[in-house]
């Protein structure tokens, strides 16, 4: 397989710039996940990978050689669509194999490549259909298996389960991790969904109007947001976040007062922040408890039960809201006074540019 770096690239149409400054390194065989919302910039840079967008400025090697001007046909990768894009009228094993066709491989060749790749992904059975006999998730499955038999360097996706129903989606991620790890191969995946990214990335890079906000694998993003558009951006339900005021610094933390009246302390180096300043508190709501003698007083307004969990919102005393994920089999009823609790160590405050407060330790 192979590994790609990306150095100082851009995007410009005309005088507006959508790709701003990207630096990355993307390993040999990792999974990396670009995510974003909508107009972030994760598809035109997937496609200035594949060569499909021409590179503004900057470079993008491939296993060491500058690939800004070599023909999309000549990188070595592979790209899966948003759509299946299969001809109607060829079968599911001349779909796969239409590409070694062009290239002027050999029948033999070709058919053996085939077969090997619908082995791979469980489609043996369908080679003589054709796509009007197939469901969406074997559709998808044969565009995979199209850019399976170039043997390419790196896979590219670009949103590719966005077409499929809820349940079929998570059985396509599944299928899609099972293949990275047959293959060994490089895959860089393009998804609006966080929950795609954080299921199937070895490494997430978080977009925002076309630049990176954090790279990092799941966890790290999750656990340690470099800043308050990731914490909010990754998470579901998300994190909710609290005006909060310093009212002292000390080598244990910052001491902040909250709308409610209530002080907490958090374990973060105070930085540039001082008396007085203004920040926000995160705390995700899986961090929430109910219970007594908590940090705030509200009541729950609204129960989603979902079976293995309940997400309750929470009006707070301070005219604000919160969101409290809790055990499904949580009882507590709707608008009753409720005590409650937060853990300080692992709460996370933003400054007033939105970065995080680096942790003590």
């Amino acid at each position: 397989m192979a590994n790609l770096k990306l150095r100082d690239a851009r995007k410009s149409y005309g005088a507006l710039e959508v790709i701003k400054c990207i630096n990355l390194d993307v390993d040999d065989r990792e999974f990396v996940v670009f995510v974003g919302p909508s107009g972030c910039g994760k598809s035109t840079l997937l496609r200035m990978i594949a060569g499909l967008e021409k590179i503004t400025g900057g470079d993008l090697m491939i296993d060491g050689t500058r690939a800004n001007d070599i023909d999309p046909s000549q990188r070595g990768l592979a790209m899966v669509f948003q759509s299946y894009a299969l001809y109607p009228h060829m079968t599911v094993a001349e779909n796969m194999g239409f590409a070694l066709r062009i290239a002027g491989v050999s029948s033999s060749e070709r058919d053996h490549k085939v077969k090997e790749a619908a082995k791979v992904l469980e489609l043996s059975h369908l080679l003589d259909r054709r796509p009007k006999d197939l469901s969406g998730g074997q559709r998808q499955r044969v565009a995979i298996g199209r850019a399976i038999v170039r043997n390419p360097k790196i896979f590219l996706f670009d949103e590719p389960l966005s077409n499929l129903d809820a349940a079929l989606c998570v059985n396509m991620r599944l299928e899609l991790m099972r293949l990275h790890e047959r293959l060994a191969a490089t895959m860089i995946y393009v998804t609006h969904d966080q929950i795609e990214a954080m299921t199937m990335a070895d490494k997430i890079v978080v977009l925002n109007n076309g630049r990176i906000e954090q790279v990092g694998s799941p966890l790290e993003l999750y656990n340690r947001p470099a800043n308050i558009f990731v914490a909010g951006f990754l998470g579901s339900p998300k994190m909710n976040f609290l005006p909060a005021t310093v009212e002292k610094t000390s080598s244990d933390g910052v001491s902040v007062a909250l709308a409610s009246g209530t002080t907490i302390i958090v374990p973060v180096s105070a930085g540039t922040a001082k008396v007085g300043s203004k920040l926000t508190l995160g705390i995700r709501p899986e961090h929430i408890r109910i219970g007594q003698d908590g940090q705030f007083a509200g009541q729950a307004i609204l129960a989603e039960r979902l079976g293995g969990l309940t997400i309750f919102h929470v009006d707070i005393a301070s005219d604000q809201s919160v969101v409290i994920q809790t055990e499904g089999t949580d009882a507590t009823p709707l608008h009753t006074p409720l005590s409650l609790q937060i853990d300080p160590t692992i709460c996370h405050l933003f400054d007033v540019d939105g970065k995080s407060l680096a942790g003590l330790n």
